[in-house]
């Protein structure tokens, strides 16, 4: 599978798009999984965690899995953050994405049918420096309206001392908030700062055991300070939309149906990958 689809467009073609970014909340009456609470939870904050997806011993195979592809990785030239778009070439990844317990929560934010496009893993390595600035997600995606959301699945346990992630809660409801070009003392995965963050919400500690997950909404301002442990700290990002959305650059090649049905034909729907 091409390399083009891996690629965050430029700032000047995410500007040619006309993008609806403004908040959705779920509209869930009667969530299977999720409790009522929760559902006026994300709608209010923008994010819901301590979501279990593997048991300790089932996340145990997950990182041993990881450890594999990141060895693969840095021996081929990558690093610890380039493992992108990973389900559409590595079929183990494909049915992290597409692994009920993840998927059936989704489902009760999103709704029944739902798309899953997006893997990423951010893998700080112990005392690695990196740290990822306040952002939101929808900045940097070429897709409209802005009806997606972010799970966050720890493959290692994350907490504040080994870089785990924060929220500002309630961020989102501020629709798509200006942003500044990171320079190199912000020491930034990520290309982008928000300044301020404060201002737009109250600052949540996302902390997650191996195996658990949040969710968030891809307009919530969220970041992680930089891993100065002895320990490493790897997540998992999993993409997911509803099938209305539209997408630029070619994105509708990574779009999965994996609950309900594309009723949009927006999304190519690839198979799962041979190799893993």
């Amino acid at each position: 599978m091409s390399q083009t689809f891996n690629a965050v467009p430029e700032r000047d073609e995410l500007q040619q798009i006309q993008r609806d970014l403004r908040f959705y909340p779920s509209t869930t009456d009667h969530p299977i999984l999720l409790s009522s609470e929760q559902i006026k939870q994300f709608n209010r904050d923008g994010y819901v965690t301590r979501l279990r997806a593997y048991s300790g011993v089932e996340v145990e195979r997950v990182r041993n899995d990881f450890d594999e592809l990141l060895a693969r990785t840095i021996a081929g030239g990558g690093d610890s953050y380039s493992i992108s778009t990973a389900h559409l070439s590595h079929g183990k990844v494909y049915d992290i994405l597409t692994h009920p317990p993840i998927v059936d929560i989704v489902r009760d934010l999103l709704g029944e049918d739902v798309i899953g496009w997006g893997s990423h893993f951010f893998c700080k390595m112990p005392g690695d420096g990196k740290a990822v600035a306040w952002h939101q997600d929808a900045s940097y995606w070429p897709l409209t309206p802005s009806k997606s959301v972010t799970v966050w699945l720890a493959i290692d346990s994350a907490d504040a001392v080994n870089g785990c992630m924060k929220f500002i809660g309630g961020s989102q409801h501020f629709g798509h908030l200006t942003y500044r070009k990171s320079t190199e003392d912000d020491h930034n995965v990520l290309n982008q700062t928000i300044d301020n963050p404060e201002q737009y919400g109250t600052e949540a500690v996302n902390e997650l055991s191996a195996g658990e997950f949040s969710v968030h909404s891809d307009l919530l301002l969220h970041g992680s300070d930089a891993n100065e442990s002895n320990r490493r700290r790897c997540g998992l990002t999993l993409r997911y939309c509803t099938p209305d959305v539209r997408a630029g650059s070619d994105w509708h090649a990574k779009g999965v149906v994996v609950s309900g049905r594309d009723y949009s034909g927006n999304w190519a729907n690839p198979t799962r990958p041979e190799t893993d």
